[in-house]
């Protein structure tokens, strides 16, 4: 698969690509480090290519493009390994076509950071595992998403943004990192507000008790025992008994007639007459006693 111009002063080859589970090392999933063959270091070093090499990866079936660094140069020719998190994310399987070509990105200053779920946020000090688990990168896409392991568990982050490019190096730099809300993250609820109802109230409800009405004991006009009608007017000849209880039960009328109604040991007590003079119309004394 050797597609190379020997004349160039830029590496660009096409290899088939495989999992580096293939040749025992696993442990460069961590991070995006690749294994090419013997021949492109020769020709590397013949460009006279600045340290450390970057290299831009491109499916040309998928249209998916991203970039990496390299470890070690002991692939079999024509074949070079990678990571299999990467070849999930430039959707490739194993024993595709994918072109490489050297690169030089920028230093980057500023990356945007998304986790699938909230569970590595949950992880005592994210930052600080993030600045562990990076210092395997060599450089950063915008578009990517790359994988960090913690604690036997595989977070899967997005980068949504980098700066000053949409590609970054970020080896040995000074690189502010953000979070945007992770992928599984949802705003809570906010609880809805009850509209006030203009409604009249359903039959039967009791209406308050400022529009019921004042309680007034024994109105009516005055009779005579004789049947006669009274002389004087009596409609403010009341006891001196009833007197005292008047402004409470004008002030409480409400929950008097409510506590009449509802109360059947109530009693009326007539005040005795026997001291009065027999040609003076006798004048009823009435107090009310609620016996509770």
């Amino acid at each position: 698969m050797d597609r190379q111009d020997h004349h160039s002063s830029s590496f660009e080859q096409s290899y088939r690509c495989y999992p580096v589970s293939f040749i025992d090392k696993a442990h460069l999933e961590k991070g995006d480090k690749i294994i090419m063959p013997p021949s492109a270091l020769d020709r590397l070093a013949t460009l006279h290519i600045d340290y450390p090499m970057l290299f831009e990866l491109h499916n040309p079936s998928a249209g998916r493009t991203s970039h990496c660094g390299v470890l070690e140069f002991i692939a079999d020719e024509g074949m070079i390994y990678l990571p299999y998190w990467m070849m999930e994310n430039m959707l490739l399987q194993e024993g595709d076509i994918v072109q490489l070509r050297n690169t030089s990105l920028a230093k980057g200053t500023f990356v945007k950071l998304q986790p699938h779920t909230k569970d590595f946020l949950d992880i005592s000090n994210p930052k600080a595992i993030l600045e562990t688990s990076l210092r395997n990168y060599s450089c950063l896409t915008t578009g990517d998403t790359i994988m960090v392991a913690y604690n036997n568990k595989k977070y899967y982050i997005d980068i949504v943004e980098a700066k000053p490019s949409s590609a970054i190096s970020i080896i040995e730099t000074d690189c502010e990192v953000d979070f945007a809300p992770p992928l599984d993250y949802k705003e809570p609820e906010k609880p809805k507000s009850i509209p006030r109802s203009n409604k009249i109230p359903p039959e039967g409800m009791e209406e308050p008790a400022a529009k019921m009405p004042r309680f007034s004991a024994f109105t009516g006009s005055a009779r005579r025992l004789d049947g006669k009608p009274a002389t004087q007017p009596t409609a403010s000849t009341i006891c001196p008994a009833l007197k005292q209880h008047q402004p409470e039960a004008e002030n409480n009328g409400s929950k008097l007639l409510s506590s009449l109604s509802h109360q059947q040991s109530g009693k009326l007590v007539f005040g005795s007459t026997s001291n009065q003079p027999q040609n003076e119309t006798p004048k009823v004394c009435l107090a009310l006693l609620v016996v509770l």
